[in-house]
């Protein structure tokens, strides 16, 4: 098995975070606007790593990065499962090179996402699966839940 280091994302990574972001809407048969919405994470990663209020994480082979997942921090107001308001943690980005597949690789970068969240407080972690990851998530203890949503623009 080829060698796999895995790092946190600085703001230099923003280029190959956006390009793995676009390769996983590709993946799922988006076609466009890909270039804009690169375009626009790229501006949006420098400005959220700069701040903290986007984490992530990148596994190199040979140098380059091959895989990347990120934690999006929500403020969170006190509530029965959550008294002090701790901000909770939504994983996105999760994408690996289609050459680099079946390693174990987001299961890796999964797994550093929690325990980082731990070691920091975070008490929720939650994240939208496609089909291809559901299992990885349910291997690590996610289960679903009673969300509902309502799209209100469409551009």
């Amino acid at each position: 098995m080829p060698d796999y280091t895995i790092r946190r994302a600085t703001v230099a990574d923003a280029a190959a975070i956006a390009r793995h972001r676009i390769e996983m809407f590709r993946a799922m048969g988006a076609t466009s606007p890909l270039d804009e919405i690169e375009a626009a994470t790229r501006i949006r990663l420098a400005e959220q790593v700069s701040s903290g209020e986007y984490v992530g994480w990148l596994i190199e082979h040979e140098g380059m990065p091959v895989a990347g997942a990120g934690v999006l921090l929500h403020q969170y107001y006190p509530s029965v499962t959550n008294p002090r308001g701790r901000p909770t943690a939504y994983i996105l980005n999760v994408y690996t090179e289609p050459g680099h597949r079946r390693r174990g690789l987001a299961g890796r970068l999964v797994e550093a996402i929690l325990a980082w969240c731990t070691a920091n407080d975070i008490p929720r972690a939650s994240l939208h699966a496609s089909e291809e990851g559901r299992s990885i998530y349910e291997r690590l203890g996610f289960t679903s839940t009673n969300e509902l949503r309502v799209e209100l623009l469409t551009t």
